[in-house]
């Protein structure tokens, strides 16, 4: 064969097309594998981040539902604080009910409080609140009715006690009444004196009697007088009698000695001796007794008779140096 001097088909010494060819199968290869890696990691990244969203919305799930148990057990602790103060004061110690609550509190408080708390136990915590506000609200209906009866029993006492005012003070005015008519009874109980004489009289050594006018022969000073009451009841009564000499002292009965009576308007006054007398009720009593002393004075003598405390008679009888009386 001859050789000729034409150019080559390929003067730029390019590859034979199937070479081309596979390179350029190759490239496509590796770029579908360069998008696919990409898609793939686009797929993922997406993937991861529904997965973080859907992880932040339970645990904002979590989180609201454990701030929505926290202000459920919260206003269930206010109402509770709100009435067990009165429950307490009206019955005293705590309730089974109370008590009941209480232990529920705790618990509801210990889920509440623990950060590791499962939804199980937050649902368990909610149906506890539930319980704890229906408990609350038979606690509120048992103050209730406790408050009822306190006012009721409130209201009878103030009653009773307007009650006793009333029964004291007719008591009092009762106890009043009978005081001044037993003074009443006590005063008009008291005897009046009448027909008061003072005989001043001589014993002779033959036993004989004579009325004499000279002191120095008087033995002894009879007094007499009647007493009478129309209320006072029968039987005994004293009767005080004071005598006065001349020169003011009172003349003392020396089985008696110094013998003193408490007088209703006087004070205490000495008397000279006292006369018992029995009395029959609705009759005059005559009363006559002697006053005795070893030298009578001359100049007047002043008898006073005492009964119940009051002076109900006197008179004067004057001693002289001669004469007689009467």
């Amino acid at each position: 064969m001859t050789n000729t001097n034409y150019p080559s088909a390929n003067p730029q010494n390019e590859p034979p097309r199937s070479n081309r060819g596979s390179r350029n199968l190759l490239i496509g290869i590796l770029a579908a594998a360069l998008l696919g890696t990409w898609g793939y990691l686009l797929y993922d990244k997406n993937k991861s981040g529904e997965t973080l969203q859907v992880a932040q919305v339970q645990s904002d799930n979590y989180m609201s539902q454990r701030d929505s148990l926290k202000i459920l057990y919260d206003d269930a602790e206010m109402r509770l604080d709100s009435i067990t103060g009165a429950n307490n004061n009206l019955q005293g110690d705590k309730t089974a009910l109370q008590k009941q609550i209480d232990a529920n509190k705790a618990e509801i408080r210990r889920i509440l409080n623990d950060k590791n708390a499962t939804a199980a136990d937050l649902k368990r915590a909610r149906l506890m609140i539930t319980d704890l506000n229906n408990q609350i609200a038979t606690l509120e209906a048992e103050v209730s009715r406790l408050t009822g009866e306190n006012q009721e029993l409130s209201a009878n006492n103030t009653q009773l006690t307007s009650e006793k005012q009333v029964l004291e003070q007719n008591l009092q005015t009762s106890s009043l009444e009978k005081e001044a008519l037993a003074q009443t009874v006590d005063v008009g109980s008291t005897f009046s004196a009448a027909n008061i004489q003072i005989t001043p009289v001589n014993e002779k050594k033959s036993g004989k009697e004579k009325t004499t006018a000279s002191a120095k022969r008087v033995d002894k000073l009879v007094v007499s007088f009647d007493v009478e009451n129309r209320i006072a009841k029968s039987g005994p009564a004293d009767m005080y009698i004071m005598v006065t000499a001349p020169d003011g002292k009172v003349i003392s009965d020396p089985s008696l000695g110094s013998a003193t009576l408490t007088t209703r308007a006087d004070g205490d006054k000495m008397f000279t001796t006292k006369i018992p007398v029995e009395y029959e009720q609705g009759t005059r009593k005559a009363v006559q007794f002697p006053i005795r002393q070893e030298d009578f004075q001359r100049g007047d003598y002043k008898i006073e008779i005492y009964h119940n405390g009051f002076k109900i008679g006197e008179g004067i009888r004057t001693l002289k140096k001669g004469g007689l009386f009467g």
